[in-house]
């Protein structure tokens, strides 16, 4: 088992492990956990009470968050002709086509998010295997398989993030960066736990989310109320 380190073991006296907090109450305790050399990631920590083997359990979604993410987001647009110039007058990090499916093909990787035409993803399909486990296959569920080139920069740009539950049924998202005040952190948070009660599928009856946790990176989560 790995080695605790004295800072983690001096934040984890803040927690009461016998209790579940309300969440800004998890919140302000995180806060006063002890930093890291770096602007630590917050993060919401979710179990839910699915099976994702079944296609009717399936939890996935979108949600622009009001303070972002705090993290500079790399974009890449699979797209072909005008869609190109778009792309880059609206600032993407990296624009192509088959040249670009070439290179990612090619082990590169470089970017956090994926937004394609529709025209491009029969190509696209072969990336398949590639993108899906990282969680980056454009949908336009997600709204990341449009025409409107732009408006899907802006939204990812803005702090636009998606979630989609694991093969374990946990769903794992980040609400800010340590350095965000309080309120931020709340108001992120909120919107993530009112988007993902949003998608509980209606084939669930009864309760939705088991558990709930709250950390930042290093640190020890703090249980939620439900």
């Amino acid at each position: 088992m790995k080695k605790q380190s004295k800072r983690y073991k001096e934040s984890a006296k803040l927690n009461d492990k016998t209790k579940a907090y309300t969440l800004k109450e998890a919140i302000a305790l995180a806060k006063k956990t002890l930093p890291t050399k770096f602007d630590a990631s917050v993060d919401l920590h979710f179990q839910l009470n699915v099976d994702p083997k079944k296609s009717d359990q399936m939890v996935r979604g979108t949600v622009v968050l009001p303070h972002g993410t705090g993290k500079k987001v790399r974009i890449a647009v699979f797209c072909k002709g005008e869609h190109e110039k778009i792309a880059r007058q609206a600032q993407a990090d990296y624009v192509g086509s088959t040249e670009l499916i070439d290179k990612v093909a090619g082990g590169f990787f470089d970017f956090d998010s994926v937004i394609a035409t529709p025209e491009m993803m029969k190509d696209l399909s072969k990336l398949g295997k590639v993108l899906g486990p990282r969680g980056l296959m454009p949908s336009p569920k997600t709204g990341t398989v449009t025409n409107d080139i732009s408006k899907a920069i802006e939204d990812l740009r803005r702090g636009k993030v998606e979630f989609r539950v694991d093969k374990s049924g946990g769903v794992h998202l980040s609400v800010g960066k340590f350095s965000f005040d309080e309120n931020k952190l709340y108001e992120n948070a909120l919107c993530i736990i009112n988007a993902l009660n949003d998608a509980k599928p209606t084939s669930i009856k009864g309760k939705f989310v088991k558990s709930m946790f709250l950390s930042s990176t290093m640190n020890p989560g703090f249980q939620l109320t439900i």
